[in-house]
C-alpha cells in the first residue's frame, strides 16, 4: 500500500530557445510608399495647393532616399515634382503678385 517510489522531478528544459524572429527590414516598404507619395502629391501640387504640396513632396522624397528606397526613380520624380511646385508657384507670385491662383483667370 504504502509505496516508496518517488515522482520524478521535472528536468530543466534543456532544449534551446527558438531563433528569434528575424527583424523586419528597416521600413523599406515604408520608404516605397513614401517614394510614391513623394511622387503622386508632387504631380498634384502642380495644379493645385503647390504652396503645401511642393514641400511635403520635397521632405517624403528626401526622407525616402536617405532610407534607400528601392524605388529611388519615383523618389527622384517626386523630388523634382516638389521643386518643380515651388517654381511654378514663385512664377505665378512674380506674375500676378498673389499666392492664390486659379485657371480661370
Amino acid at each position: 500500500m504504502g509505496s516508496t517510489a518517488t515522482r520524478p522531478r521535472p528536468q530543466a528544459d534543456s532544449t534551446p530557445d527558438p531563433a528569434p524572429a528575424p527583424a523586419r527590414p528597416t521600413g523599406r516598404r515604408d520608404t516605397d510608399g513614401m517614394a510614391v507619395a513623394s511622387f503622386i502629391l508632387g504631380l498634384v501640387g502642380l495644379l493645385v495647393l503647390n504652396l503645401v504640396l511642393g514641400p511635403v513632396a520635397i521632405v517624403l522624397a528626401s526622407v525616402a532616399l536617405w532610407r534607400g528606397t528601392a524605388r529611388r526613380g519615383r523618389a527622384l520624380l517626386g523630388l523634382g515634382l516638389g521643386v518643380a511646385d515651388l517654381v511654378v508657384l514663385a512664377a505665378l507670385v512674380s506674375v500676378d503678385n498673389t499666392v492664390s491662383w486659379g485657371l480661370a483667370g
